[in-house]
């Protein structure tokens, strides 16, 4: 199976959003990982005055985990897939979140150079045909010593990490990917994962991307050297 990128990944979502709030709740850990890791940003004051950005923003779990950390922050929720957007969009949020329907790729045209203070990226940059670009563009994006949170399944390296994720995936993920009529999508996520970078090698594009002071933030539970957070401090170029 040939990895799902473009509009052939975002039609797949946008097939997709109708179960995908349920079968993420039914993740042990999926949203109180999101919230730590939105924490793990640091914003002070709850994010008073503050911009954000969620890249990937799906139905709004990550934009929840970060009105969570932060309430007073402005926060935009960004996502190619048009059928994710709505379903978040749909949901009841407070003055100051809004959502932008757009591909990362083209966000350097609609966004404003160096416009937010922070970026939330859940589960997005393995699904990116080019993540370094952007990460450029990300970084373009961020004010000067603006904040990045990445949350993403990075296998930890270990042999023992690639076997648990195949085991999970064979034996809960792809059949609940089936019974929703989302075979598709889930093979996707299930090799997404395999093949992107491990968290030491994420940890290094980020740095080669310009990113300074990066470090690797272990989560809890099954996820335990599956998924990481991310967080760096950027400089505009």
């Amino acid at each position: 199976m040939t990895l799902l990128r473009g509009d052939a990944l975002s039609a797949a979502f946008d097939h997709g959003s109708a179960a995908y709030d349920r079968l993420v709740a039914a993740s042990p850990g999926y949203h109180a990982h999101l919230r730590r890791s939105a924490r793990r940003l640091g914003l002070p004051a709850g994010g008073r005055g503050l911009r954000v950005l969620d890249l990937g923003c799906g139905t709004g779990a990550s934009t929840a985990a970060l009105l969570a950390a932060a309430p007073q922050a402005r926060i935009t929720g960004v996502d190619a897939s048009a059928g994710m957007l709505d379903r978040a969009a749909a949901k009841s949020w407070p003055e100051g979140v809004d959502f932008v329907h757009a591909p990362v790729e083209e966000l350097a045209g609609r966004l404003r150079s160096g416009s937010f203070d922070a970026v939330f990226a859940g589960y997005l940059f393995r699904n990116l045909a080019d993540p370094d670009k952007a990460l450029d563009l990300v970084r373009g994006l961020l004010a000067p010593d603006g904040r990045l949170a990445v949350h993403e399944y990075t296998l930890g390296g270990s042999p023992v990490h690639r076997a648990v994720w195949n085991t999970v995936c064979a034996t809960v993920i792809q059949p609940a990917g089936r019974l929703t009529g989302d075979a598709g999508l889930y093979r996707h996520l299930r090799r997404s994962v395999i093949e992107f970078d491990t968290a030491p090698a994420f940890a290094g594009r980020l740095r080669r991307a310009g990113f300074r002071d990066v470090r690797v933030l272990p989560l809890p539970g099954w996820q335990t050297g599956i998924t990481h957070t991310f967080v760096g401090v950027g400089e505009r170029s």
